[in-house]
């Protein structure tokens, strides 16, 4: 059994048990999140598809980790005027395991 979520703007194909790294939410760790923005759930030969969103369904995760992404560097530069500019970033996120699936 599986479903299709939608969080952070992005889309997720997720299992009981799966642990996933989403866009960092504003929750503690150990907490539950519920994403109702279901958009397929597909259980053997059982599928239900929404339009856009499948009624009544949700899934609940707990958060495993808050945390921060490896290292990125950014360089700009410009040939022949000595433009140059270093940058780094650091993309937060949140790992949750999915809990249940329900629809």
């Amino acid at each position: 059994m599986y479903a299709v979520i939608k969080t952070g703007g992005k889309q997720y194909k997720v299992s009981e048990g799966d642990e996933i790294i989403i866009e960092k939410l504003n929750v503690e760790e150990g907490a539950t999140v519920t994403f109702d923005e279901v958009f397929a759930i597909v259980d053997g030969e059982d599928v239900k598809i929404g339009q856009p969103k499948v009624d009544g369904a949700k899934v609940t995760a707990s958060v495993v980790k808050n945390g921060k992404g490896p290292k990125i560097r950014i360089f700009k530069y410009k040939h022949k005027t000595n433009y140059r500019r270093r940058m780094g970033h650091r993309q937060p996120f949140t790992k949750v395991k999915i809990e249940k699936i329900e629809g």
